[in-house]
This record gives C-alpha cells, sequence and structure tokens, in this order.
C-alpha cells in the first residue's frame, strides 16, 4: 500500500474510490483553503469498504487478491490470495467470508477467515448468492452472536470458535430471510413467505437455546412477495415493509406496500397507523433506537416521526420525498427526494419541532450524515449515473459547505464512528436552537415548507365531486352573466351589466311609445 501522508488526519475520514483507485481524504472542517487534505494518495483497486465500527478497510486489488488493513494506521494486517465471486467482512472486522461459484456440492465454496491468523475457522456448500442469503454467517453489531440461514432452519454457532461447529438449530418450516438485533443481540426475526394458502409471517425468537420453545412475537400477512426487517439499536422494537409485486387496488404500478411493526416484549404487534394511502418510501430507526421516521403515500409523500410505543410524535408535512436520514446524535433529520425525483432536501430540529432550512442536491445516488453530526454529504456516482458526478457537503441546516466535480466517482463513504465518541455538541446545539424557522416556500425547490401539524389533526370533510367541465364554471358565468366567483364583480362584469340594464330601458321606452 501506498505511504500514508504525513498530514495528521481528522476525526472524520471519507473513502472516495475513482476509476484507477481509491483515497482517503480528511473530513471537514478543511483547512487548506477550504480543500479537504488527503490522509492517503491513490491507491489502485477494484473495491473498498470499511467494517462497521470503521477499525478495518478491506480492498479487494485484484480477483484473487483482498488485503484487509487496520483503519487507525493504515497498515496491513493480511492479504488473502483467494478466488473469489463476492466477499465481506464480519462488523467488528474479526473475520472475512469469501463465496465462489462451486461445480459440485462436495466443493465447499463459503469460507470464513480469520484476519489475524488467515486461517479459514469455518467452510460451507451454498448453491448460489442471492441479496436475502448474503453474507452467509451472520454477525450481531458486537460479533456476540453468529448465525446461518439453512433449509426450513436457524443454525447458530459461537463466533468465538467457530471449530464447535453447530451449538444448535432453531426449525422455522419455510424459513427464507433472518435478520439478527443489532445490539445487543439478543433477538433473531425470520420471514416465512405464503404457501398453498398459507398466509406469509414475520416471527422473532430470542438467541438464546432455552428460550427457543416458541416466537416472542408473531405477525401474517397475505400479498407479500418480499419484506425488509429493521431492527432499532435496543433490540426492542422491528419494523417490516412488507411489499407485493401487484396492487390488488390499481392505484400502483408497483405493487403495494405496507408497514408493520412488532415489539420483542408482545405489546404491539400490527400496521403502523399512517395517515395517507400509498407505498412506504423509506423508514429509519434514530440513532437512539426509541423513534422512527417514515416516508410514505403517493407524491407529495408524507413524513411522520413515531416513538417505540408506535404513536405518531411529529408530522414533517408532505412534499416530493423519498429518503429520510436521521442525525447521528438524534436531534436532527434530513427530509429529501432522491432518485427520479429532483433532489429537494429539508432540514429539522425534531426536538424543537421546527424546519432548519432547505436545499437540493440534484442526481444524488448516496447521502449520509457524519458521525460527529454536523455534516450531510451526498454523492452523484457511476454507473447509475455517467455525467455529473460529484461529492458535496451540506452544514446541518442545509446550507452548502462544499462541492467537487469528478469526470467520474463510484463511491463517496464516511469512515464509520460512533456517534458516542463525540459527545454532545454545544455550540451546535445552540446554534440550532436560536435560528428561526423558515415558513415561507423557497424559490425552485418545489418543496413545501410547513409549520409541524399537531399530531392527528381533525380530519377534512372531503369536498364533493366536480366534473372537469365545471371547475371554471363559476369564473364562466360571473364573465357572462354578471356574476362573480369570489363574491365581488369584475370590471367586466360591471360594464356587461350596465349594457344590459340601458338594452332593458330602451326596450321599456319603445314598447311605451308604440302603446301610445
Amino acid at each position: 500500500m501506498a505511504a500514508a501522508s504525513a498530514q495528521t488526519s481528522s476525526v472524520l475520514e471519507i473513502l472516495v474510490r475513482e476509476p484507477d483507485g481509491y483515497s482517503i481524504w480528511n473530513g471537514p472542517p478543511f483547512d487548506n483553503n477550504n480543500q479537504p487534505g488527503i490522509r492517503l494518495e491513490k491507491v489502485p483497486c477494484t473495491s473498498a469498504k470499511f467494517s462497521d465500527d470503521g477499525s478495518r478497510l478491506m480492498v479487494t486489488k485484484t480477483d484473487c487478491a483482498i488485503s484487509i488493513y487496520d483503519s487507525s494506521t493504515l497498515k496491513e494486517i493480511r492479504c488473502f490470495q483467494i478466488p473469489h465471486v463476492a466477499s465481506a467482512l464480519s462488523p467488528c472486522g474479526t473475520y472475512l467470508q469469501t463465496f465462489q461459484k462451486s461445480t459440485t456440492t462436495q466443493e465447499k465454496n463459503v469460507v470464513l477467515w480469520s484476519v489475524e491468523t488467515g486461517d479459514a475457522v469455518y467452510q460451507q456448500f451454498q448453491k448460489n448468492m442471492t441479496k436475502a442469503t448474503w453474507p452467509s454467517i451472520r454477525f450481531t453489531s458486537d460479533e456476540a452472536v453468529a448465525c446461518r440461514l439453512a433449509t426450513n432452519e436457524i443454525q447458530f454457532f459461537d463466533p468465538a470458535d467457530f471449530s464447535k461447529g453447530i451449538l444448535h438449530r432453531l426449525r422455522i418450516p419455510g424459513v427464507a430471510a433472518v435478520e439478527l438485533s443489532k445490539a445487543p443481540g439478543s433477538h433473531v426475526a425470520a420471514f416465512v413467505p405464503e404457501s398453498k394458502g398459507s398466509p406469509a409471517s414475520v416471527q422473532i425468537y430470542p438467541c438464546e437455546k432455552e428460550l427457543q420453545s416458541q416466537p416472542l412475537a408473531r405477525r401474517s400477512f397475505f400479498r407479500c412477495s418480499t419484506v425488509q426487517l429493521n431492527w432499532n439499536r435496543c433490540s426492542t422494537g422491528l419494523l417490516v415493509v412488507v411489499q407485493s409485486d401487484v396492487d390488488k387496488t390499481n392505484q400502483s404500478y408497483y405493487g403495494e406496500s405496507k408497514l408493520n411493526y412488532l415489539t420483542t416484549d408482545g405489546t404491539f404487534e400490527g400496521l403502523v397507523p399512517l395517515r395517507k394511502e400509498g407505498p412506504i418510501h423509506d423508514v429509519q430507526w434514530s440513532f437512539s433506537g426509541k423513534e422512527f421516521a417514515v416516508v410514505y403515500g403517493f407524491m407529495p409523500a408524507n413524513a411522520t416521526i413515531f416513538d417505540k410505543k408506535c404513536k405518531p410524535l411529529l408530522e414533517l408535512g408532505s412534499g416530493p420525498y423519498n429518503t429520510v436520514r436521521w442525525n447521528p446524535k438524534g436531534k436532527l433529520l434530513c427530509l429529501a427526494g432522491f432518485g427520479n425525483l429532483p433532489g429537494d432536501m429539508a432540514f429539522w430540529d425534531f426536538v424543537g419541532k421546527k424546519q432548519l432550512g432547505t436545499t437540493r442536491a440534484e442526481c444524488s445516488v448516496t447521502s449520509e450524515w457524519s458521525a460527529d453530526g454536523r455534516y450531510f454529504m451526498t454523492a452523484t456516482t457511476a454507473p447509475r449515473l455517467q455525467v455529473d458526478n460529484c461529492i458535496k457537503f451540506f452544514n446541518y441546516n442545509g446550507s452548502l459547505f462544499f462541492k467537487k466535480m469528478f469526470d467520474k466517482l463510484f463511491q463517496a463513504d464516511w469512515k464509520p464512528e460512533s456517534p458516542e465518541k463525540f459527545g454532545e455538541i454545544a455550540e451546535l446545539m445552540k446554534s440550532v436552537d436560536s435560528l428561526k424557522v423558515e415558513e415561507t416556500k423557497s424559490q425552485g425547490q418545489g418543496s413545501t415548507s410547513k409549520k409541524p401539524s399537531p399530531v392527528n389533526p381533525p380530519a377534512k370533510k372531503p369536498a364533493a365531486y366536480r366534473p372537469p367541465h365545471a371547475k371554471n364554471a363559476a369564473a364562466v358565468q360571473a364573465e357572462l352573466f354578471g356574476g362573480s366567483s369570489a363574491g365581488e364583480m369584475s370590471k367586466n362584469a360591471l360594464k356587461n351589466k350596465k349594457k344590459r340594464e340601458k338594452q332593458k330601458e330602451k326596450k321599456a321606452a319603445e314598447a311605451a311609445s308604440g302603446a301610445t
């Protein structure tokens, strides 16, 4: 690996990958004329990714070489010379998992490697790789629990010693996807799709063998093709986005989706009470795991924040949004409309219940807050978009802080850090509290800036249906017959009225003269 720059790195770091390799930038604030310092000069590679805790960096140099580096020193820990199709690091960077195509069932094509020793600690055969089955061996965030999805069962291992083999099995007929809770790793969620007229279901089990006799919570539903399982940080709540490929109501070409919520103590098992029909665009837990935000409904989409008891806390209005990002400090969040939407962003102070500002980041592919909660980064990357590739940094209130264009950019990621490492940012909190809420619509942004609406506002009575040709009937009548749709007569209406009165007087006079 190329030698790291002698310049002292900041706490925040960004991994930037271009066609000729990756580099590591020092994160904001920037000292060199508002330009990022380069901690690591460009190194050739085909892919690069930090472990979930940011302690290690996995770099694929060729089809047969994977290097693992210590993120703090950028020194190589181990280089694996193995052919592979896919690779993944465990959350703390302890293990490297590789998959390669196999021609026979006797060939064990999934291998778990110890990064420290370079030895293979576990091997197995896997016929194919899908999003639901990779990584094959799943870990909790603290690597305290490890499990694997197998046919009709979930297999559990000892993460500290895989030589023990399978410790115990949780039998679930038809199970197709699993998700371990974050931290603590105390529970596992299992999805069983529809089969022979039986509804699909999501079930929650404890990870301890002695407590797995029956599920702690269960939710069944029909019209279910796929699910997204989202645990909160405290492992007390699970959000389940149920997606169906076909919408029976014919309201959406993309099918229909519902948001379900289950708790590990069984106090809630049901649908999240949303106030608008339509798809679930995005859902995300706050870092504390006590609240979650949902963007939902036909455009313009609604956004609502709920507590962990599934009660609405704050309505964030509506707009062209399909993305929500919680600030790691929990106080702020960003609503955005990316993908096929124009890129509008609205920054909110959740505690103060006020909007801090709006802006736009067109054609953004990725977006994320920095670990200290000060900056929001968006990136336009290839191959999704081949032109106008760039990185943008915004302040917490939406003001543009930095922008850099690229001929071609493949990746831009923050180095993962624990938000607790930074503590509360007193100056940020003080400045947020002193900001004035922007109540007017920003020119050219296309999004609606609203005052926070009260929780559960009274529903408006639906207006009577009026056919298209009758929508302007009042204005037409005002123009022709002297009325006014606004309750006041216009100049033309008054002029026409006077003409009609004169004509009536003239006819009356002619009739009187004829009678005499």
